[in-house]
């Protein structure tokens, strides 16, 4: 198998088959079966090959009975029988095609379906759907805002969806705006969309899709093994009757399949509502028109403001200078005193010159 043509090799395929390959590994190669039909007929060959080994039986009838030993003459040259060669054909092949594919543990706990040797495989390629999470935007313009904001709540109710989350801004005056994003089900995703634009004028709108087809296909195979698993390990729990601490060992293994479990069952739940369910981010704005608001002309009030105004300037400017007396005024009189005299005589003596 070419790598150019094939990004998987065989053995991948039969990795794949027992559960064997890394989770990217393996999601790639879920993807590659699901259009490469080469690939799904040799992993189907892989199935079936493995399916005839488990059947098949060697009932006590057709035993091989060996002949009794005796010595070889010398002057006869006897061939080998041709069912011998046959018999030593067909077990050499039964050898090597079971050291190849033959089913492990996990292998056959997981590809195993509801019916009991129904290849897994086969049934999921034919039946699963693609799993497609939408999202859609709209913004709209609104004349009647509070109309608008009433009739988004009654499309929700009338095609049972949900408001994830809802935040209003109304300043005064400026326009009010609604942004919200909305869960619809997924069936009635066209319908509702068509009933929104009614609300008001259409300014954009887009409608995007994501693939998580590989992504649950992961999840759900992870799933099962990690099921499997803990199927197992409470088997062996219930039948072991060793040491205290290899009992203590599986519990704690126990715990640790049983987290990721929970975990993975988690994850699919939200991927499974990404698909059931259409997020849709809606924001409304209110065609607003400003009003002109002239205020009423008081003089009586403008003069009483005026007044105001001025008597707290004079009252701050006579604190003012009370404070930088209070502050500086000491300072001042003592630098006056030591100052006076010497000043003074200065001054006489440039008087007398």
């Amino acid at each position: 198998m070419r790598s150019d043509s094939h990004p998987i090799e065989q053995e991948e395929i039969m990795a794949y088959l027992d559960g064997e390959l890394p989770v990217d590994r393996a999601t790639r190669a879920a993807e590659h079966l699901e259009h490469c039909r080469e690939c799904q007929g040799l992993a189907a060959d892989f199935e079936g090959v493995s399916r005839r080994l488990r059947e098949w039986e060697v009932e006590a009838g057709e035993r091989v009975v060996s002949p009794p030993f005796e010595p070889a003459r010398p002057q006869q040259h006897r061939r080998m029988p041709q069912w011998v060669w046959g018999l030593a054909g067909t077990v050499a092949v039964l050898l090597l095609v079971s050291s190849l594919v033959m089913p492990r543990m996990q292998r056959q706990a997981y590809w195993n379906g509801p019916a009991k040797g129904t290849p897994r495989l086969t049934s999921f390629l034919a039946a699963t759907e693609p799993k497609i999470a939408r999202t859609a935007q709209l913004i709209l313009i609104a004349r009647e805002f509070d109309k608008a904001r009433v009739g988004l709540e009654d499309i929700l109710k009338r095609h049972k969806g949900f408001i994830g989350q809802l935040n209003v801004i109304a300043p005064a005056g400026a326009a009010r705006t609604l942004d919200a994003t909305l869960r619809i089900p997924a069936a009635d995703r066209d319908a509702a969309i068509a009933e929104i634009k009614q609300l008001g004028r259409v300014e954009s709108e887009s409608q995007t899709g994501e693939d998580v087809t590989s992504e649950y296909v992961d999840l759900d195979a992870r799933l099962t093994n990690a099921r499997n698993t803990e199927q197992r390990l409470t088997d062996v729990l219930r039948q072991r009757t060793g040491k205290l601490a290899d009992v203590l060992d599986v519990e704690k293994e126990i715990s640790r399949v049983r987290g990721e479990i929970e975990q993975m069952e988690a994850q699919k739940k939200t991927v499974t509502n990404r698909v059931e369910f259409l997020s849709l981010e809606v924001k409304i704005t209110e065609d607003y028109r400003a009003e002109l608001q002239m205020p009423p002309d008081s003089i009586f009030g403008r003069f009483r403001n005026a007044a105001i105004t001025g008597y707290k300037s004079m009252v701050e400017g006579v604190v003012s200078v009370v404070l930088f007396l209070l502050a500086y005024g000491p300072a001042l009189l003592l630098w006056t005193a030591l100052l006076f005299f010497p000043v003074r005589f200065a001054w006489k003596r440039f008087r007398r010159t």
